[in-house]
């Protein structure tokens, strides 16, 4: 019994080096290597980036164009001229040229105020890449606080699992003992040794379970899928949430229900745009230019010019084919959709909220039974130890005992990580899940 005992000891001792050479990953950490690493989010980034870019007064039309050209022309070519008067001018191999260069400035001054529309919209347009970056984070950041507890819980079974080895280990090694003196008959040992090799095959899927979550982890933050870590091994809950603070924190931050009230501002903007065509569009044009040109035969061997040149233009629509109120009713019924996809979010974002409020109630109530059923299984557990080392119960007794214990165990920490989802899921809902 003693000697048993002492090489479990041992057996544990020489695990903790490893165990204490693994990183301790803390969520903290994690979030901020998926917040640098993660592949969504570096697009999300990246595709901000290209809003910003575009939101620009030059882009909505609003600066002038400015171009520099040059056009140089060459000719030889035979060439022969009958005049009024009879006579024959002829040369062979006549070289001709022509040179023009200068740069020239083109700027609408005036097309109903659609550039400022344009630019308005641009504007909505970086916004609302803000906001799909920030629904890619709040995600990304979610999956990781789901994964990171799952597992923090099943490295609780895993410890819960090591707990009934040991147990089954001990009463193995009294069945033992109890055969040799000629009081328990070799069926008694065979059946500790069962279920012994059974409570080691559910060690082993764990282990598995375990290491599989850590790759999707490491996965998720973007990082090498063997690199092996442990986390914390407490799962705190968060039990002061209250529904409307969850309610009114939603209307003005979740990232989704921003992106439609966006999208209606976005519509909005587009219709003054296709109003601004009822209106005229005037540009103002100049340049400064050179010209220069030879020719080999004809009145004018040579000329030169160069100088300003400046003016405007207007033009205005007088019909199109009725193509003005197509485009105009169309930009309207966009503007229509966009307020029915505001409440049909609306009402998606409060029924979720409802429904995950009470499922996290329901849970914070299963955290404090299953800590109640864990102790009471634990008491019983010891108690059946006692009466089964001296005898006084069935083995069977003692395994109902030590099943109720680690199934208790491990509903209890079922318990505690289901109700972390539920508060996760209502942070990320009222786009409040803390980076």
């Amino acid at each position: 019994m003693k000697i048993k005992s002492l090489y479990l000891i041992i057996l544990l001792l020489n695990c903790i080096p490893k165990t204490q050479a693994q990183e301790v990953l803390k969520l903290e950490d994690a979030v901020k290597i998926a917040l640098e690493n993660n592949f969504d989010i570096r697009i999300a980034s990246n595709n901000l980036k290209m809003d910003e870019a575009n939101a620009t007064a030059g882009n909505a039309g609003m600066l002038p164009k400015v171009t520099a050209s040059v056009v140089d022309n060459n000719g030889i070519q035979y060439s022969k001229q009958t005049r009024q008067d009879g006579t024959i001018t002829e040369l062979n191999n006549a070289k001709n040229n022509s040179l023009t260069y200068g740069a020239n400035l083109d700027w609408t001054i005036f097309d109903g105020f659609k550039m400022f529309a344009k630019k308005s919209q641009l504007a909505e347009l970086q916004k609302l890449g803000d906001s799909k970056l920030k629904l890619t984070i709040i995600t990304k950041i979610s999956d990781v606080n789901n994964t990171y507890f799952d597992l923090v819980q099943q490295q609780q079974q895993l410890a819960a699992l090591d707990s009934s080895i040991v147990i089954s280990n001990q009463r193995l090694t009294v069945a033992q003992n109890r055969f040799t003196i000629g009081k328990a008959s070799k069926l008694e040992v065979l059946n500790a040794q069962v279920d012994l090799n059974t409570d080691q095959t559910t060690l082993f899927k764990q282990k598995e379970t375990l290491a599989n979550t850590k790759i999707l982890l490491n996965q998720i933050l973007a990082r090498d899928v063997k690199t092996d870590f442990k986390v914390v091994d407490a799962i705190v809950v968060d039990k002061s949430l209250l529904l409307p603070a969850l309610s009114n924190l939603a209307t003005k931050q979740n990232p989704q229900l921003e992106a439609q009230i966006i999208n209606k501002r976005v519509a909005e903007l587009q219709l003054k745009q296709v109003k601004a065509n009822r209106y005229p569009t005037v540009k103002v044009n100049t340049g400064y230019n050179f010209s220069e040109s030879q020719s080999s035969l004809g009145f004018t061997s040579s000329a030169y010019a160069r100088g300003l040149n400046y003016g405007f233009s207007a033009s205005l629509n007088l019909f199109d084919g009725f193509a003005q109120n197509r485009n105009e009713k169309i930009a309207q019924l966009e503007i229509e959709n966009s307020k029915i996809a505001i409440e049909q979010q609306t009402s998606a974002l409060n029924a979720q909220l409802e429904s995950g409020y009470q499922t996290y109630l329901t849970n914070l109530d299963l955290v404090k039974l299953e800590e109640k059923n864990e102790a009471i299984a634990k008491q019983n557990l010891d108690i059946t130890l006692e009466k089964f080392k001296i005898g006084t119960i069935t083995p069977i007794e003692f395994r109902t005992a030590q099943l109720n214990y680690i199934n208790a165990k491990v509903r209890n920490t079922n318990a505690q990580f289901q109700a972390k989802l539920s508060e996760i899921n209502l942070k990320e809902l009222a786009g409040n899940l803390s980076f």
